[in-house]
């Protein structure tokens, strides 16, 4: 479905090996309450015995007619709550995607579940739009995926008037935030469902959103009256790790090599030509990875996809123009070569790992460069000083999540206003980072900047500031007669990387900056608070060695499982992925991993047994019931 979830990623968030037999979700509710409709669809279409969390109340409150705003993380459940009610409803539930490029999967896998579904986008041929359009006119349609700019045409309103809208989803609702990480203009239109079909229910759903993003979709989406469901942003099972940059492309493979081989994962880089030459590092590395970006052909583009989604164990090398709506519920880790530019974005991209709920990582590479070449992105971009300055605050509490020496994770749900304890699974807890008082190193480096500057007229970046103070003898600190200067050689009880450290916190502080396209470094208002002694300066000193990942066993699929049911798990793979092969979907669709573990688990013999399974609905228990039970005999 449109969102990051789709009905059948749900199997794979719901028991993560439990065999709850619940609806995905955060903490489990029990379904006395809940519509009976909605409960019997759930159970019937989706196979599962539960709602959890908020699902219920969103649920009743949608069927019921009611507006809702929904907040919930990737792997949270989001899809059920406008699919239910899309069905239990009169009409056609009608929902609104940025995601053309993947459409075409989110309506085959509601078809397996026996859910009549459609879209309409650029990819048909005429034909093919009009048998859509024929069905839903017809009411044969419970679900029709269409992006803004073609719902908010004429011509599709008007065929909207002639049938009958159960209710609008408005799917990655972030969007509609001017300044956010995803904004899409043609989201800003969408304000107009409400005024043109005022008695159709609403629901806006998003995977990140901050309290002032919320406060902005409620606004401008005219939601305020609408109910507000906001959901833990806790994902327990994503190790969050921020490494120091050091030969980035080295470490990544080192991380795959070593934590996840055979993995699917994603990479993010910032630039196109770095996503390019990483993808071929990877490559000629014996690890097989994909490229995506902007400048790659609309074929190359969508083929990439497609193999990521439907082949096991790629990598994707990509810009973060890529991952949005992706389905695929076994990414076992997400990976950052560049600092991402805001905590939002960064929640959104790792939030792709992990969503069947089974041990991920989320690690970031980062580096003085990183703080430079934001700020100078951030000095250089379009926009008047507003702007700047929200991209400024944005940037600042990224650096604040990767310098803090407090729990990652803490930090994480504090920027989105929720508590939470120190996890004791990302890096800052497994091996906790000292802070120390680095002020007088801090005098000394912004000294050397003040007197490069103000008495030789001169501006330098880190690295020869960092060579004076270490006193070397280099060319270039004798043609610009540096070692005559009194900071010269003053620095000698820090290594190379440790200054390094240190102007990547003061830089991250706001007590140093950079300037021009060279990045020299220059002080700020505040230097004269550290260079005056009326302020102290707090530095985070790495760790000796970097956090050890919680790591699970190499057969990850089949964690928790006795060891008897192990074979029979890959027998069931094995099965599916011939199956998925056949049909051209991705394995996910057929049954999530949690699904297959169950069943290996517990080894139905029959029909009516296999039907208890988390997971298996109607519609698959007719379509596959037989067909497990023949490899399970096998």
């Amino acid at each position: 479905m449109a969102s990051s979830d789709t009905a059948p990623a749900h199997a794979a968030d719901t028991a993560s090996g439990t065999g709850s037999g619940t609806a995905p979700g955060a903490a489990s509710d029990t379904a006395s309450g809940a519509a009976p409709e909605a409960l019997e669809v759930l159970r019937r279409v989706f196979g599962y015995e539960s709602f959890r969390g908020q699902q219920q109340a969103i649920i009743d409150q949608v069927v019921a007619g009611g507006d809702a705003l929904v907040l919930m993380p990737t792997g949270g459940g989001k899809s059920l709550c406008y699919q239910i009610p899309s069905l239990v409803r009169e009409g056609t539930g009608v929902v609104v995607s940025p995601l053309i490029a993947l459409m075409q999967d989110q309506v085959d896998a509601l078809s397996e579940l026996g859910v009549r579904a459609g879209f309409l986008n650029s990819t048909q041929d005429p034909d093919q739009r009009r048998e859509v359009e024929r069905a839903y006119l017809a009411g044969e349609l419970d679900l029709l995926y269409l992006a803004p700019e073609r719902l908010l045409t004429e011509q599709t309103m008007r065929l909207l008037d002639n049938g009958r809208i159960a209710l609008f989803a408005i799917d990655e609702a972030h969007c509609v935030s001017q300044w956010g990480h995803d904004f899409r203009p043609s989201y800003l239109g969408l304000s107009e469902l409400h005024e043109r079909w005022p008695q159709v229910p609403r629901i806006a759903l998003t995977a990140t959103a901050t309290k002032a993003t919320h406060a902005e979709i409620a606004s401008r989406l005219k939601l305020e009256e609408a109910g507000q469901f906001v959901a833990s942003f806790d994902r327990p099972n994503i190790q969050y790790r921020i490494a120091p940059k050091n030969d980035p492309k080295k470490q990544l493979l080192n991380l795959l090599r070593t934590e996840h081989a055979g993995d699917a994962g994603i990479v993010y880089c910032l630039s196109r030509a770095s996503v390019e030459k990483t993808a071929q590092f990877l490559n000629d590395n014996g690890i097989e990875a994909l490229p995506y970006h902007a400048m790659l052909d609309d074929r190359t583009r969508a083929a990439n996809q497609a193999r990521f989604l439907r082949e096991e164990g790629l990598v994707v090398v990509a810009t973060i123009a890529f991952g949005m709506g992706i389905d695929k519920p076994d990414v076992r880790f997400v990976a950052h070569l560049d600092l991402p530019k805001s905590v939002e974005g960064y929640y959104q991209e790792t939030g792709r790992a992990g969503r069947d709920g089974l041990p991920s990582t989320a690690w970031l590479a980062y580096g003085l460069q990183d703080v430079v070449q934001q700020r100078k992105m951030i000095d250089t971009s379009e926009g008047d000083s507003a702007h700047k300055r929200r991209l400024a605050t944005h940037l600042d509490a990224m650096l604040a999540l990767c310098e803090t020496v407090e729990c990652r994770r803490s930090q994480l749900l504090a920027y989105f206003g929720q508590t939470g304890e120190p996890c004791g699974n990302c890096d800052t807890c497994l091996e906790p980072p000292q802070s120390w008082d680095g002020t007088i190193a801090a005098q000394k480096l912004l000294s050397a900047v003040y007197r490069l500057h103000h008495e030789r007229r001169q501006k330098f970046g880190a690295g020869q500031v960092i060579d004076i103070l270490l006193g070397k003898e280099t060319e270039k600190i004798r043609q610009h007669r540096h070692d005559q200067l009194t900071v010269y050689g003053i620095g000698t009880e820090l290594q190379d990387g440790e200054w390094r450290g240190v102007v990547r916190q003061l830089l991250a502080q706001g007590l140093l900056a950079v300037e021009g396209d060279y990045g020299t470094l220059v002080l700020t208002e505040s230097s004269g608070e550290v260079l005056g002694q009326r302020r102290k300066v707090m530095l985070r000193r790495e760790p000796e060695k970097a956090a050890k990942a919680a790591r699970v066993s190499k057969s990850k699929a089949a964690v928790d499982l006795p060891a008897e049911a192990v074979p029979v798990f890959e027998q069931l793979r094995a099965w599916r992925a011939a199956t998925a092969k056949e049909q051209g979907v991705p394995a996910y669709v057929i049954f999530h991993d949690s699904t297959l573990r169950q069943i290996a688990a517990t080894a139905p013999a029959t029909l009516s047994e296999l039907g208890t399974i988390s997971g298996v609905g109607e519609n698959k228990l007719a379509k596959y019931g037989q067909q497990v039970l023949d490899a399970l005999a096998g």
